[in-house]
């Protein structure tokens, strides 16, 4: 294949895997919106809504790890169908047994865990095989397309969900979904996995643990990618100020209605959904974790304003529009530190390590979610949500100063740093 017949099968990829991530991203946002309700409905009890999101938290990043290895060992393309397949076959099981037995929150939970390692399996491998589906003149615009699909589900998901429920039983919501996945299955399926890759015939693999081991061993050697995993541990800890405090400061202590916090949220995907948009149509960003660093400051301290209605009388109106802001804001700031750090990634990572790192990467970032959510839950318990909030602040800024600190920029991106100094000294 020439290079101008991959050029085009490139740019098939990019919409391909754009509409199909979209298709199955909405399928997933349409039943997880209906099981919340259903749930909700059935038993009236949190923590039963609770016990859902960990099902769909926690198997995903115990299986992480091993979905890189896999990614990295056995057919990209293969491993993505095999996932999808399980998938459809996860679902069509439960709208099997709900038909011949009915719906239960058990036979939800079960399903929801199946269908969650087969994400993981699916979505670590996809992430790690954006870089040879894409030329690399093209793959932030890729990686901004592939979380423009993201966004774009997120804000018709709930939307869709909500007008089917009233009129639709559930039996319709795992039938959407396993449409969706259907039609993702045969998108993927045209796809070829290995047009840009660099590698040669896969060696003979190594066993599981060896191959994990030599994955944590390449990290440990690539001191801006070690770097990199432990601010997205630390970013993802800390960030739980906002995930659950936004909700607690925002419905609890300024009785904003529920109606209205939803349209707080939705603002959030359309920041995000913009911020897609502007990196898609950028140039690449020549100094991708400078970019973060300032990214990741200017949204630390939009946290800090956060506490503005706390402190001040603003009338209710003023004050949820002030959230649809910070909101919008936030999601801006989130992507600017993403995107980069991906696109970034993608390329400093060798493509033999690739999946295992990215997977051990996600296993680091999904298991302080709940970390974090336990924490602050207990903090907001017991401290004004002012001081968290600065605190948090604070803390965010100097994980940014000190972990992205000029020297490790410089090794990230000589060459940026070198023709920095050559124009200085010509403008002097």
């Amino acid at each position: 294949m020439n290079e101008a017949q991959k050029y085009k099968k490139a740019t098939y990829h990019l919409w391909t895997f754009t509409a199909s991530k979209m298709i199955s991203q909405l399928g997933s946002h349409v039943l997880s919106f209906g099981i919340g309700l259903y749930i909700l409905a059935l038993t009236g009890s949190a923590m039963s809504f609770a016990t859902t999101m960990i099902c769909s938290i926690l198997p995903r990043a115990l299986v992480a790890p091993l979905a890189g290895y896999v990614a990295d060992n056995y057919s990209k393309k293969r491993t993505i169908l095999i996932a999808q397949s399980g998938t459809i076959l996860t679902v069509a099981g439960l709208l099997l047994y709900t038909e011949m037995v009915g719906l239960s929150v058990y036979a939800i939970y079960i399903a929801t865990v199946f269908n969650t390692i087969c994400s993981a399996f699916s979505g670590v491998t996809f992430t790690s095989s954006i870089a040879t589906l894409v030329d690399p003149e093209r793959l932030q615009k890729a990686m901004s397309f592939n979380q423009m699909s993201v966004s774009i589900a997120a804000i018709g998901g709930p939307v869709i969900g909500g007008m089917m429920y009233g009129f639709f039983s559930m039996e319709a919501f795992l039938l959407v979904h396993m449409v969706a996945y259907v039609i993702t299955f045969c998108l993927e399926a045209t796809m070829n996995f290995t047009l840009y890759s660099t590698r040669g015939k896969m060696e003979e693999k190594e066993n599981m643990w060896a191959g994990l081991t030599s994955g944590f061993r390449y990290i440990k050697q690539q001191r801006v990618i070690k770097t990199i995993m432990w601010v997205s541990l630390w970013i993802n800890l800390f960030f739980s100020a906002i995930v659950v405090g936004g909700t607690y400061i925002i419905i609890e202590l300024l009785k904003v209605k529920a109606t209205h916090f939803g349209f707080v949220e939705a603002s959030g995907a359309v920041g995000m959904l913009i911020a897609s948009v502007y990196f898609a149509t950028r140039a690449e960003v020549k100094a991708p974790l400078r970019f973060s660093k300032f990214s990741l400051i200017l949204l630390a301290s939009s946290l800090g304003l956060a506490i503005v209605p706390l402190i001040t009388n603003l009338s209710y109106l003023t004050m949820v529009i002030f959230y649809i802001v910070i909101y919008f804001i936030f999601a801006i700031f989130e992507m600017g530190i993403n995107m980069p750090i991906m696109v970034y990634m993608q390329k400093l990572i060798s493509e033999e390590y690739r999946g295992r790192v990215l997977g051990l990467m996600e296993t680091m970032a999904m298991s302080m979610m709940p970390i974090g959510m336990v924490v602050y839950g207990i903090l907001y318990d017991t401290f004004p949500a002012t001081v968290i909030l600065l605190v948090t602040s604070a803390i965010i800024v100097t994980i940014a100063l000190v972990m992205l600190r000029t020297s490790v920029l410089k090794e990230a991106h000589p060459e940026f740093y070198e023709q920095k100094v050559v124009t200085e000294s010509v403008t002097n």
